[in-house]
């Protein structure tokens, strides 16, 4: 992902001066991982590596791009960042129906979020250069033939210009 000018993302930037609401996710599990079940293949091994611990350094979001003091933070314990977090009666009691993705791992977060979200009648736009995933290959393939079906997928250049139409939701 795309650092300019004084290690910022102009994108979070352009969002918060449109006064477009940045909500930021999180994961983090619980000393011993009780959320984590046997069954999950991707957080059994994160369990059995003792990583993602919540209020831990290797959970910390980045200074770079660190939540302003009113932005709200979630903690989320699944892949997606709908499932059995509160970001769902956040969004609605603020009535927010559009939405402006962006993520680490585009093959499981983005994908599952943007699955889950759309389900739930969001309207949503992702942003490509500010997505991100450890197989290019399948990065490119899910922000370019997948991810379109359920999202207007842009670039941080497009969206971040003064006016464009998706940061006038």
């Amino acid at each position: 992902m795309p650092q300019e000018g004084g290690g910022g993302f102009p994108l979070i930037a352009a969002t918060r001066t449109a006064g477009v609401p940045v909500i930021y996710v999180s994961v983090g599990f619980r000393k011993g991982y009780p959320e984590v079940s046997k069954n999950n293949t991707i957080f059994a091994s994160i369990k059995e590596n003792g990583v993602f611990m919540a209020d831990n350094e290797s959970t910390a979001i980045h200074p770079n791009v660190a939540p302003a003091e009113n932005e709200v933070v979630i903690v989320k314990r699944r892949v997606g960042a709908f499932s059995f977090t509160e970001l769902e009666m956040i969004l609605r009691a603020q009535g927010i129906e559009n939405l402006i993705l962006t993520g680490v791992t585009t093959s499981r977060v983005v994908l599952s979020t943007v699955g889950q979200a759309f389900d739930l009648d969001y309207r949503l736009i992702v942003v490509n250069d500010y997505c991100a995933d450890p197989d290019p290959d399948t990065n490119m393939f899910l922000l370019k033939k997948v991810l379109p079906q359920h999202a207007f997928v842009t670039s941080s250049s497009e969206i971040s210009k003064p006016g464009h139409k998706t940061m006038n939701f």
